[in-house]
């Protein structure tokens, strides 16, 4: 990435949905994993290339990971204007936390932007 990236309003992530999944595999140090589905809306004039992510959990004991990484699922979509990319992932966790971060992009135009996710609990239930 080259040049200065700025926060860009017309891109929008929305998380739509978290739920606790116990079905999912998940380490015995972290046997918490959840399905989180998002979505990216693009409300401005210009198309935008997602072309990375960066998600930072805050687990409710103090231990803090970051996930980055290139595109999103293994894709670099193109976001056209009025459009959105929807997808979901999952996440595993030792105890309760809430995630935060942003996605990276291009516009049309060639600026380097960012985008925020919301930030969402990942809640552990009290019969899990």
């Amino acid at each position: 990435m080259a040049g200065e990236i700025r926060e860009f309003e017309g891109l929008r992530v929305k998380v739509d949905d978290v739920i606790y999944m116990p079905s999912l595999d998940a380490p015995p140090e972290k046997p918490h994993p959840f399905v989180y589905f998002i979505s990216i809306h693009n409300d401005s004039p210009v198309p935008v290339t997602v072309r990375g992510r960066k998600w930072v959990v805050h687990e409710d004991e103090g231990e803090i990971s970051v996930v980055e990484g290139d595109g999103i699922v293994g894709q670099t979509p193109i976001i056209e204007p009025g459009g959105h990319f929807s997808y979901n992932s999952y996440h595993v966790v030792s105890r309760g936390a809430k995630v935060s971060g942003a996605f990276f992009g291009e516009t049309g135009t060639g600026d380097w932007v960012f985008a925020r996710i919301p930030e969402f609990r990942l809640e552990i239930p009290n019969w899990a």
